[in-house]
């Protein structure tokens, strides 16, 4: 069902095209109805224009806070043709039906961005603008609601195909892009209320949740090629991955975005030089340094294996001898708060890597939402931005760490919060030795760990061991023993805790419990 459009109503905040696209109506025969501020713009550039108040017989009220909410004024937007009562009304009030709203509104969102005083907040609250597209979105059938000039051209383009008629199905379609709009607009609103009036702070947990979320790109595929997927950006995250530069390459995969999500969270740790190359989502390596090479070369020699077709995470310049080494081997992913001029020509020589530049404050640790889905619902937690200090851990063996194993023990912490659960973190104070992840069994993944580090010949004499659960059996720290690791640090918490001490103590363990888990699913 085709549509002629005869009566445009036009009250536009924002006149950017206006005039342009208002003059294109005139071409196709549409009458034009506006509010004083856009009359006075269209008549200015010599468009033929009545004013609401001429048609409707209204008049601004209120310093202009009530200006279209008025009753003739929706009748002719919300009349339907299919019913002869509702076309006689009209008549009886010498009324024309309105085919065409177009309506942007108080530009709220960018009151915010301004910090602008609650009193300039509450006048960029817009009603008459909401209801106005409200009421067309609702008569669909007869009538298309516009409400950015981003949907100017399209919509003449509709016209211009179809000898100034406009199709159902792209009424409908705006209909649902107004609902959703509105919906957004008044979720900024709420969101202000929220924050600004309420005497206590908005929960992390509302009883409604509701997520602002912009689709950035459609990807190729999710997981596998058989999965669709796409991304989207968190408006209201200034840290955000997801608006990096990036400088060359193919376009980031949902894989690719998934492990440079937890690169970063790596990194987050350190605030010395730090490199981690990774891999679905797991870390193959890291390591620190004074410079970015040291750091890159100590995270890469820990398992090169496994860290061919990974991506490499740095959170400082990455300088011309570090690129030298990256292109050695094959990675997907390069992410850096900068690069030097030539390091960056050596990087792009390889042409299908993808070579990321992020703002540098995203290296820094910040509380956020996690979420998962599941069938009919969502799980929804804090992310676990908590590390407890040294200082606070509990030495609970005989033999006391020495300073270079505190150093050890501190480094394998702070990586083996990223590696999946069970967690096993083999180190000194600068670089992993071997990694056991995702095993069932905690002994399982310590045996992991130990079997990683002899594969690449590195001693595990005399290193630290982190876990990031208890042991709920002294088989870990026997396993441990025989491979030579003299100082262990894990939460506590085990029914058996005591069994652990002693074996600890047995085979001359340095000991310590942090009372913080961090269990990574």
């Amino acid at each position: 069902m085709m549509l002629k459009v005869k009566n445009a109503l036009i009250s536009v905040y924002d006149k950017e095209g206006i005039v342009g696209f208002a003059k294109e109506l005139c071409n196709f025969g549409v009458k034009i109805i506006a509010t004083s501020g856009t009359a006075s713009t269209l008549s200015k550039n010599d468009i033929k224009v009545v004013t609401i108040e001429d048609v409707f017989k209204v008049s601004e009220l209120l310093d202009g806070r009530v200006k279209t909410l008025q009753q003739n004024i929706f009748a002719s937007i919300l009349a339907d043709r299919s019913k002869e009562k509702h076309i006689s009304q009209l008549e009886e009030l010498n009324l024309v039906p309105i085919e065409l709203v177009v309506v942007n509104l108080y530009p709220f969102e960018r009151g915010l961005a301004e910090g602008r005083e609650e009193e300039d907040m509450i006048e960029l609250i817009d009603i008459g603008g909401v209801s106005l597209l409200r009421a067309a979105a609702k008569n669909y059938k007869y009538c298309i609601p516009l409400y950015s000039p981003s949907q100017y051209d399209e919509f003449l383009q509709e016209l211009s195909s179809n000898d100034g008629e406009v199709s159902l199905q792209y009424r409908r379609r705006q209909s649902m892009k107004i609902f959703e709009n509105i919906f957004r607009y008044d979720e900024i609103i709420s969101k202000y209320f929220s924050l600004e009036f309420r005497e206590v702070k908005e929960e992390m947990f509302p009883e409604i949740l509701t997520l602002e979320l912009k689709k950035v790109m459609d990807l190729r595929y999710g997981e596998n090629p058989h999965q669709k997927s796409a991304l989207y950006r968190d408006t209201t995250d200034v840290k955000n991955l997801i608006g990096s530069d990036i400088l060359s390459g193919k376009p980031m995969s949902y894989n690719n975005w998934m492990d440079a999500d937890t690169a970063v969270s790596v990194l987050c740790e350190f605030d010395m030089a730090a490199c981690t190359i990774l891999k679905h989502a797991a870390p193959c390596g890291v390591g620190t340094g004074e410079n970015m090479y040291d750091a890159f070369n100590r995270a890469y020699i820990t398992d090169p294996i496994s860290s061919f077709g990974g991506i490499v995470a740095a959170n400082r310049e990455i300088d011309l001898n570090t690129a030298r080494d990256i292109i050695t081997s094959f990675f997907e992913v390069i992410i850096a708060p900068s690069y030097e001029e030539e390091a960056l020509k050596i990087l792009k020589t390889k042409k299908n890597i993808r070579i990321i530049r992020v703002d540098p404050n995203i290296f820094s640790i910040s509380s956020s939402l996690r979420c998962y889905p599941l069938k009919g619902g969502l799980l929804l937690q804090e992310s676990d931005s908590a590390l407890v200090s040294v200082d606070d851990w509990e030495i609970v063996s005989d033999v006391k760490p020495t300073e270079k194993e505190i150093k050890a023990l501190d480094f394998a912490w702070k990586v083996v919060k990223w590696v999946k659960s069970n967690g096993i973190v083999i180190a000194i104070e600068n670089r992993t030795i071997g990694i056991g992840t995702g095993q069932p069994s905690r002994v399982d993944s310590v045996e992991l760990a130990i079997k990683k580090a002899g594969s690449q010949g590195h001693h595990t004499g005399g290193t630290a061991l982190a876990s990031d659960g208890f042991f709920p059996f002294r088989d870990s720290v026997d396993t441990a023993a025989e491979a030579g690791v003299t100082a262990i640090v894990e939460p506590g918490g085990s029914i058996r805790d005591q069994e652990v001490i002693d074996a600890a103590n047995e085979h001359g363990i340095a000991l310590l419990f942090t009372k913080m888990r961090h269990f990574r699913h």
